[in-house]
């Protein structure tokens, strides 16, 4: 089963300083997937304008992703963090027992970012953040794996972000007339949302910055005739 969820079905959100598209439930606001898929609670698309952002807020037991498409987002944290994530590069804030944290776009240009939340496979962790980079040239026409709480991928890749749950988040950038492949396992299931661009998924279109929900599909084909970027989140099915 593929449902394609198009871009201008996904719940939203829009003040003056941060205009935001929701996959799922979020703050409120109904979306076209409900509560979550899976493990994965919330996947925002996030336009936040220059010199804004999220003020010192909370968070606990969440593990959360940001992928950030354009810009920059400055991050600072309770613990002591701070650090700046610019367009390409990836974060990850496991909240755990309790952290509290700002981001912030101190750039002269608009921040555009995925914001992405998994439920750990376990609550009351250590609370923690990490950032890294994955530069282009390493996911040309390949699904390379940003943040992971799988053993063998971490092994495999060990520059994978920590995310402490069994879990995946892969990222491609799909040149013109290129295609990729993917198997998911037995168990698993798959979210998928394109960035940029609009791919085919065995088959079905999924236009530019829609998200398509995965279950029972085994063998993925990623194809594309214009190039584009895409991220790709491998799940536990839930029991």
């Amino acid at each position: 089963m593929i449902h394609v969820i198009p871009f201008d079905r996904l719940g939203r959100m829009q003040i003056d300083w941060l205009n935001s598209r929701f996959h799922f439930n979020f703050s409120g606001v109904a979306a076209p997937m409900g509560f979550g898929f899976g493990p994965l609670r919330v996947w925002n698309d996030d336009e936040i304008q220059p010199q804004s952002g999220f003020p010192m807020h909370g968070h606990r037991d969440m593990e959360i992703i940001t992928y950030v498409r354009r810009g920059a987002i400055s991050h600072e944290d309770s613990l002591g963090n701070k650090g700046r994530t610019p367009a390409g590069d990836v974060q990850v804030m496991s909240a755990g027992t309790g952290i509290m944290h700002s981001e912030w776009n101190a750039e002269d240009e608009l921040t555009h970012l995925f914001q992405i939340w998994v439920e750990p496979r376990q609550a009351r962790l250590k609370p923690r953040w990490e950032q890294a980079q994955f530069p282009k040239s390493d996911r040309a026409n390949r699904l390379v794996p940003l943040a992971s709480g799988e053993e063998q991928i971490r092994a495999a890749h060990p520059a994978t972000l920590l995310i402490h749950q069994d879990a995946t988040l892969y990222g491609a950038l799909l040149e013109k007339s290129a295609a990729t492949s993917y198997d998911l396992g037995d168990n698993r299931i798959a979210y998928l949302v394109v960035a940029d661009g609009k791919v085919t998924l065995n088959g079905t279109e999924v236009p530019t910055r829609a998200g398509a929900a995965l279950v029972g599909e085994g063998k993925l084909e990623i194809a594309t005739a214009d190039g584009a970027e895409i991220l790709l989140f491998d799940l536990p099915r839930p029991n």
